[in-house]
């Protein structure tokens, strides 16, 4: 059994190689504090500077047969791990573009537009069902909702007991959830 920790970092290559877990572990040992330090500096989130180095062994791992052992391995990991920092610090810059444009939209109004457009549809679809309900249910309804007026007014002006209006206006309040539930649920989703 060889001792590890005396092996150049060409010879463990060569082990890595040919899958000797042993030398796997010994170039993580090696590597793993020097590479995390620099990770955190340019990254400056000890999570993803962890996150980083253990991706970075996990893909040295499965393409161990691609190393040659002849290759300068500090050079080839730091080499990778300043490859895959540059592309989180790429993704982090178009990511932070993105929010700030997706700020400056909804801070503009032009949101509003979209809003107004569904109010106005489903303003709409409420007059379409509201004028399929039965001619009485339908006028208690619009006396209500449209004209503000109590069960009592209503009931007054139309000479129907104040029991008949809040019957009439539960039917129809029932009709329409019923038709517009979905709706209701598309909405909030």
């Amino acid at each position: 059994m060889h001792k590890y920790s005396t092996l150049t970092d060409q010879q463990l290559a060569f082990l890595l190689k040919n899958d000797d877990r042993d030398a796997y572990n010994e170039i993580y040992n090696r590597f793993k504090g020097i590479l995390y330090r620099h990770a955190f500096s340019k990254l400056q989130s000890r999570e993803e500077a962890r996150d980083q180095v253990q991706e970075l062994f996990i893909m040295l791992w499965t393409r161990r047969n691609q190393i040659e052992s002849n290759d300068n391995l500090p050079g080839y990991l730091y080499r990778t791990l300043q490859n895959r920092i540059l592309n989180i610090v790429a993704h982090n810059k178009l990511a932070s573009k993105y929010m700030d444009s997706l700020k400056d939209f909804m801070n503009s109004g032009q949101i509003v537009t979209d809003h107004l457009v569904r109010e106005n549809d489903l303003k709409a679809s409420i007059e379409r069902e509201v004028s399929q309900l039965p001619e009485k249910m339908r006028l208690v309804f619009t006396l209500s909702r449209n004209m503000y007026l109590s069960n009592t007014e209503i009931a007054e002006k139309l000479n129907i007991s104040e029991k008949t209006v809040r019957n009439q206006l539960y039917n129809a309040l029932k009709i329409l959830r019923g038709k517009f539930k979905a709706v209701i649920l598309l909405n909030f989703l």
